[in-house]
């Protein structure tokens, strides 16, 4: 069984920075793929971000490029979302994702909040 935890969402003014962090248990994790998601209000949740078990290739959605960075450290298990230059139109609630081999797994989502 997978638990994911994410943290780090908040309230930042258009611009700012904030860094996600999503907390895995199981040894699974090591050698899955992780994604970040987000909900938008109303929306349907997107695909924000992908990096591999290794954390040597990584995808980002195109709203995303440039301002965004994704990262991982196997050693403690957690997965990162590095979010710069913050738009009102990034609000949403950010879910950690795991999906291995038919085995999918969710986080219960961290808000951010970017004011104009």
């Amino acid at each position: 069984q997978v638990q994911l935890v994410e943290s780090g969402g908040g309230l930042v003014q258009a611009g700012g920075s904030l860094r996600l962090s999503c907390a895995a248990s199981g040894r699974i994790f090591r050698v899955a793929p992780m994604n970040w998601y987000r909900q938008l209000p109303g929306k349907q949740r997107e695909l924000v971000a992908t990096i591999s078990s290794g954390g040597d290739s990584t995808n980002y959605a195109d709203s995303v490029k440039g301002r965004f960075s994704i990262s991982r450290d196997n050693g403690q298990n957690t997965v990162y979302l590095q979010m710069n230059s913050l738009k009102p139109e990034d609000t949403a609630v950010y879910y950690c994702n795991l999906n291995l081999r038919g085995n999918i797994y969710w986080g219960r989502g961290t808000q951010v909040t970017v004011s104009s």
